[in-house]
Order: structure tokens, then C-alpha cells, then sequence
């Protein structure tokens, strides 16, 4: 029987695989090939395929840095619209917090996937504020930017707001901060594009991005209090 022939050697074939995230483990494996550009035993891939599986995930971080465009923030907004029916309020005719936070995941996460058109996954919700009530009837408005973007993290914030429906005066009631983080198809954190703000509101979020993810790491004790200079800095000058 004749052997199929590739013209791409083992590592090529992977690189190419993995950056395109087109494939799981399994065909990759599959199409690992020798130096001699031939299908090999089943077993022989597997183990080829994992002498090298370290040199991949190596080298992915340097390839996407070069290959990622940075992003302005404006380039990540999302917005959603809701109407508050009676199956989303609580026992007083006030949207219930669940669903908004459910509203508010959604949204942030198309943000932070529009940034790096990636597989995102919710990290952690560094705060929520629930200024007032929003009534059944309401229009909802939420509008998810992101903030900053770290090596595989990004930062989002989201505004609510609430529409009158019979005045149409529209005022903000909440606000949020989601961290996602990009995965690939095996679940493994991977680069995002760098952020650029442009607006006033957009350089003030993304300067205080940096003091909330270093006091995030000092709450988790991933950092010493004394290596965080931009928190230092809102107390000492």
C-alpha cells in the first residue's frame, strides 16, 4: 500500500494546527509525520507528537506577538438591549441581580472575544455596583468595552443603562468589571492583541486596569505588596 505524502514536516504541520485552531489533539496526532514527510504508526506519532509537544506551546506566545494587530477599544464594544419581563424580577417588580449578572457575562464576553477573536472564558468578577433598582418594563441597555489587555487576560467593563419607555430618558443604574481569559482548544491560556485607548474614559480605565490586577495578585498572595508600583503610587508620591 502506498503512504501518503505531505509536503510540510512534523513541526510545521503542528504550528500551523495549533494557530489556526482548527483542530483538537486527537488529529493532530493523527497527522503528526517523520522527517521523511510519512504517515508513521499510530504509536510512533504519539510518541514523536509529545518529545515535541513542549517546543509548540514554547514558541506560540512569540508567534502570535508578531502576527496580532493591536486593537482600539472602541473596536471590542458590545451592546445589548433587554426588556424586564415578569420572569426577571424579584418579589418586589425589580429586576432579579442574577439575571443582569447572567446579561452582564454575556455581553463582557463577546467584548473580550471580539478583542481576540478567541475562545474567552470568565476569570473572575472584580466588581459589581447596583446603583438603583431597575424596574419590570425597563429598557436595559449594556455596553461592554474592554479596558485593558494583559498577556492572555483582558479586562472589561460594562455600563448599564436604563430607558424610560414612555419619556425615553435614559440614565446609568449599574456597572461591572469582568476578566476573561483567552484559551485555546485544549483549554491553555494564549496571547491576546495589545489595547489601545483613545478617549479620556478609555485611558483612565486602562490605567487603573494595572492597580486592579496588581492588587488582584497581592488578595491572591501571586505578589509582593512592595513590587506593586501603580498601587504605591495612589498613596505615595
Amino acid at each position: 500500500m502506498k503512504k501518503t505524502v505531505i509536503p510540510f514536516n512534523a513541526k510545521e504541520i503542528l504550528l500551523i494546527l495549533f494557530l489556526i485552531e482548527k483542530v483538537d489533539l486527537f488529529i493532530l496526532i493523527y497527522l503528526y509525520v517523520d522527517k521523511n514527510k510519512e504517515i508513521l504508526s499510530f504509536h510512533s506519532i504519539y510518541l514523536q507528537f509529545l518529545d515535541n509537544l513542549h517546543f509548540i506551546y514554547s514558541i506560540r506566545p512569540l508567534i502570535y506577538k508578531v502576527i496580532m494587530k493591536s486593537k482600539t477599544a472602541k473596536e471590542t464594544t458590545a451592546i445589548t438591549t433587554h426588556i424586564v419581563l415578569p420572569n426577571d424580577t424579584n418579589p418586589l417588580g425589580n429586576l432579579f441581580g442574577g439575571q443582569l449578572l447572567a446579561w452582564m457575562d454575556v455581553i463582557a464576553s463577546v467584548s473580550a472575544q471580539r478583542h481576540c477573536r478567541r475562545v474567552v472564558v470568565t476569570a473572575s468578577v472584580n466588581n459589581v455596583s447596583f446603583r438603583e433598582p431597575i424596574l419590570q418594563s425597563s429598557i436595559v441597555t449594556l455596553e461592554a468595552k474592554v479596558s485593558r489587555a494583559f498577556s492572555s487576560s483582558m479586562e472589561v467593563f460594562v455600563d448599564v443603562y436604563i430607558e424610560d419607555p414612555v419619556t425615553g430618558l435614559r440614565n446609568k443604574s449599574n456597572e461591572a468589571i469582568y476578566t476573561f481569559v483567552a484559551v485555546d482548544q485544549m483549554g491553555v491560556p494564549i496571547q491576546v492583541p495589545e489595547l489601545i485607548p483613545e478617549s479620556q474614559e478609555e485611558n483612565e480605565r486602562f490605567a487603573g486596569a494595572l492597580r486592579r490586577k496588581q492588587l488582584s495578585l497581592i488578595l491572591a498572595g501571586k505578589l509582593n505588596p512592595s513590587e506593586a508600583n501603580e498601587l504605591k503610587a495612589l498613596f505615595f508620591t
